[in-house]
């Protein structure tokens, strides 16, 4: 049950943050920076959600690649929109260079849950 946790707790996270972008970064950042944040709010949620797969499939198979997936998931999470959420708010720039390791969590998240899919 620690996946379907960590999902419920990053969804959670996930509607505040899009509420927050929604209602008060709305008038304070440029639609450009809103789209990033955006963005960041979007791939939280699909990875979240990811997450309840990764629960399912390491409560069917607990000896597969599953928890492996639920961590990159969620260190896909933190680098992947919680750069995006820091760029977008702060403006520093550099910070999207970091943001493409979180999409290679993400990536590698993916192929270790069809590979305990298929175990």
């Amino acid at each position: 049950m620690l996946w379907v946790r960590v999902g419920a707790i990053f969804m959670f996270a996930a509607v505040g943050l899009g509420a927050f972008g929604a209602h008060a970064l709305r008038q304070r950042l440029s639609p450009e920076m809103l789209a990033i944040f955006e963005t960041g709010v979007r791939y939280h949620v699909y990875h979240a959600l990811g997450l309840f797969a990764v629960a399912w499939v390491a409560d069917k198979n607990p000896e597969s690649w599953a928890p492996a997936a639920g961590w990159a998931f969620t260190v896909g999470i933190v680098v992947f929109s919680g750069s995006l959420y820091l760029l977008s708010i702060t403006g520093v720039r550099w910070l999207g260079a970091i943001t493409p390791l979180g999409g290679v969590a993400f990536l590698a998240g993916w192929i270790l849950l069809f590979l305990a899919a298929g175990r």
